[in-house]
């Protein structure tokens, strides 16, 4: 037996080290979990008690020597034979591991059909923890809501929101320098500041805007009092127009075809057109169509239609009827004006495309989506005074309202002048930055920011953002000093200029352009955050919309008592993203990252009612955003799920089937973009195996995979358009002739061409060569899309 034994100790001697599994018990949240490490057999290394193999021998004499082995020839051919038992042995170990490799990973929480939706097991990278030596997402979790807590979010909203913070103004000068001090005392690694000379309008004291009676013989007659001057239309064109008024409803298109299907031309007329479902910039109210869904803009803007249209001007009031009267809902006074820009576009419309660092460098130049008639606001009051002179066919049922005890008429009616002397002033504005650079992919960014301007006082438009954004400032700090590190940077910013159409943050995209689309990884706005306490919207790009779902299970309803946010939806809506998510509106700094420079993006926002819960509900934001900062800066693999965008892609191509007939028709086919979206789907499928299949502790190939999966989002900006000719190149959310939907749109032509017949070039109607042209720009750009996820040119299978 000794013998034996010492057999298989030589063995052991012949055979190499194997790493030993060590298993540390944790405490904290996960008390009770044993923890895998790998630890290396060194030589000299201490060997635990109950990996040692345990000798069973006899007493021996004092003094007597070691035993010496007997060299008898069994022993020897024992000898000659131990590499073989060694090789066995391997080979069994080896088989063994590879048995339990795979049988963990069929049974991973976070390796399900996707393998980017991630647990709250999920065991992140090794941190300073205040308690452990390793941090969980439940240890993070619990390490944000503590800091976030310890915060007065209720006090800065209220500071903010007293505050002048006009862009351009004194008191913006003055609160830009308190919140560059406030960043300052925390602890971020670079504090900054950005400024930029843009063109801003607003209006001239000294020649007010205008609004009058003119009789049947051309004279001007009395004045209607607009009740605050200081009340206007940013970029409205500028001069004085006559014309009779006609009412438009809120000056949809639709509305704008009925009103002349009707028998009143809006054809050289002023329109009077109500506030909602489309605002001055765009239409972002309106539950869109499930086609609609990622096509923000598609109408178009107020003033916009009514140019296209051939009115003279626009008159815009707020309804009493779209706006509730009840106490614990938001009213509105009957002598106030809602108002707002009516540029159709983002950022200085002096400089498109270009930033506005000096405007001296620079031609003169124009936006193409700056109106050529002016536009007003007015009260509720002044549009009564003038319901009331309206004539003509009575207004459709949907289109009455509250401010008249009779029918609204369509008009016409009395003719108005409408003089606009607003004045465009060079304004200096500032974007205030702080950093926290990341541990291991610090050029990697995570981008949160909040307008900090705005027109009057509230806490609505910008106080709220801004509060929450200075909070989740001192949150992290608070985390970093406490020993976190995100794997990738946060960049915190606070934006000016939002309210002229995110001017600040649209010219900052525009001056670092071809840096931004390589370092930033998503953007989190927190514009228009809390609208109210009951609906939420989350305005999204697909591929967050996995993670927003998994965040929303984590944060508590701020309305609702026992409830997740989630919970909440499901209530009343078991499709849950049907119930949440919304297209980025244009008049959102969001809406440029993605549309513009191709990053994802998403703005938060609770709508409708607000009983006194304002504190609640921008708590409920804080928790929201900063626990979805925490997973996209700290996962090792980004949870941005691409495969998203293979449903997008089936559902929004899958209209193009209704044309096919019509097309054949005419000999043309969209076999090609069918073929672009199979390329796009294989690839984002094999992608998913191959993450599936890596070794998750490869920093080569995770960096790899990141970087293939950030930038999803800029693969559907058109590179055969110009970002200065069509700065929103996004074949799905941006605006111009290469997107999916100006394809549909046209399409749609097809079946309203009066002619009807195959050589049909009216230009209005069906147009065979812009039509080629359209298809080979989606195309090339869903193709390209397909080419990029593949990775590398030698990995690209496509059968385009």
């Amino acid at each position: 037996m000794e013998r034996l034994w010492g057999l298989f100790q030589r063995a052991q001697q012949l055979s190499p080290r194997s790493s030993q599994t060590v298993y540390q018990r944790v405490e904290g949240p996960r008390k009770g979990h044993l923890e895998e490490e790998e630890e290396d057999g060194e030589e000299g290394a201490e060997t635990l008690a109950h990996f040692c193999p345990m000798e069973l021998r006899g007493p021996e004499p004092l003094g007597s020597r070691p035993r010496q082995p007997n060299l008898i020839p069994w022993a020897a051919a024992g000898r000659r034979a131990a590499p073989y038992l060694v090789l066995t042995a391997l080979l069994i170990f080896t088989g063994a591991f590879l048995l339990g490799y795979v049988a963990f990973r069929g049974s991973c929480q976070a390796c399900g059909d996707s393998v980017l939706v991630v647990s709250e097991d999920v065991n992140y990278e090794p941190d300073l923890d205040f308690h452990q030596g390793r941090l969980y997402w439940s240890d993070l979790q619990a390490m944000f809501l503590q800091f976030l807590g310890e915060g007065r979010l209720e006090d800065t909203i209220r500071q903010t929101s007293l505050r002048e913070r006009v862009a351009g103004s004194a008191g913006m000068a003055a609160l830009t320098q308190d919140i560059r001090a406030a960043l300052s005392r925390q602890k971020l690694d670079h504090v900054w500041t950005d400024t930029h000379y843009v063109g801003l309008q607003f209006p001239d004291p000294a020649h007010p805007n205008t609004l009058h009676w003119v009789d049947e013989a051309g004279k001007v007659g009395e004045q209607l009092p607009l009740e605050d001057p200081d009340v206007y239309c940013p970029y409205s064109a500028i001069g004085n127009v006559t014309g009779e008024l006609v009412y438009a409803h809120y000056g949809r298109p639709e509305d704008l075809q009925d009103l002349r299907a009707r028998g009143v031309d809006p054809v050289g007329r002023l329109l009077l057109v109500r506030v909602g479902v489309i605002s001055f910039a765009q239409k972002h109210f309106r539950r869109p169509r499930q086609e609609d869904r990622l096509r923000p803009g598609i109408q178009g803007n107020t003033v916009t239609n009514a140019q296209d249209f051939g009115a003279q001007g626009v008159l815009i009031y707020p309804e009493p009827a779209d706006f509730s009267q009840d106490p614990p809902k938001p009213s509105l006074s009957s002598q106030q004006a809602v108002y707002g820009h009516v540029h159709l576009g983002t950022g200085d419309p002096y400089t498109p495309g270009f930033p506005s660092f000096n405007q001296t460098q620079f031609p003169p130049v124009a936006s193409s989506g700056l109106p050529s008639i002016p536009a007003q606001p007015i009260s509720a009051d002044i549009a009564s005074r003038l319901l009331r002179k309206l004539k003509g066919p009575v207004a459709p049922q949907e289109w009455q309202g509250s401010l008249l005890g009779s029918p609204y008429h369509l008009g016409p009616g009395p003719r108005l002048r409408l003089v606009v002397n607003n004045h465009r002033t060079s304004t200096p504005i500032n974007n205030i930055f702080g950093c926290i650079e990341g541990r291991s992919e610090p050029d990697h960014y995570v981008v949160i920011g909040a307008q900090r301007d705005a027109w009057g006082p509230g806490a609505a438009k910008s106080a709220v953002g801004t509060a929450i954004l200075l909070e989740l400032v001192r949150t992290f700090s608070s985390m970093v000093s406490n020993g976190f590190r995100p794997r990738r940077s946060l960049l915190f910013i606070s934006w000016d200029g939002g309210d002229f159409g995110s001017v600040g943050s649209t010219e900052w995209l525009e001056g670092y352009l071809s840096v931004l689309h390589l370092k930033a990884v998503v953007y989190v706005s927190l514009d228009n955050a809390v609208l109210g306490d009951d609906k939420f919207h989350a305005k999204t790009s697909p591929l967050l919309t996995s993670l927003i779902e998994s965040v929303l299970k984590q944060v508590d309803s701020p309305n609702h008592s026992g409830q997740t946010l989630y919970e909440q939806v499901v209530f009343t809506n078991p499709s849950w993203d049907a119930e949440v998510i919304r297209p980025l509106p244009m008049d959102s700094s969001a809406y440029s990252f993605t549309a513009f420079v191709g990053v994802p993006a998403v703005e938060f926002s609770f709508m409708e009612v607000l009983q006194g819960r304002l504190p609640a509900v921008a708590q409920a934001v804080a928790q929201l955003a900063g626990q979805l900062l925490i997973r996209l800066s700290h996962d090792r693999l980004l949870p941005l799920d691409f495969g998203r965008y293979g449903d997008v892609v089936l559902r929004h191509i899958g209209n193009l089937n209704e044309f096919s007939g019509d097309l054949k028709a005419r000999g043309l086919t969209l076999q090609w973009v069918y073929s672009a979206r199979g390329d796009y789907i294989r690839a984002a499928e094999k992608l998913r195996q191959e993450i599936y299949s890596s070794e998750e502790r490869d920093e080569r190939l995770t960096r790899m995979y990141n970087v293939r999966i950030m930038r999803v989002e800029f693969y559907f900006l058109s590179q055969y358009v110009s970002p200065a000719d069509s700065p929103f190149r996004h074949i799905f959310m941006g605006r111009g002739d290469h997107t999916l939907g100006a394809l549909l749109d046209h399409l749609r032509l097809l079946r309203s061409n009066s002619s009807g017949t195959p050589g049909a070039t009216s230009s209005t109607g069906f147009q065979e060569s812009r039509f080629r042209r359209q298809l080979a720009l989606l195309t090339w750009t869903l193709q390209g899309a397909a080419n990029a996820l593949s990775g590398d040119v030698w990995n690209i299978d496509n059968n385009f």
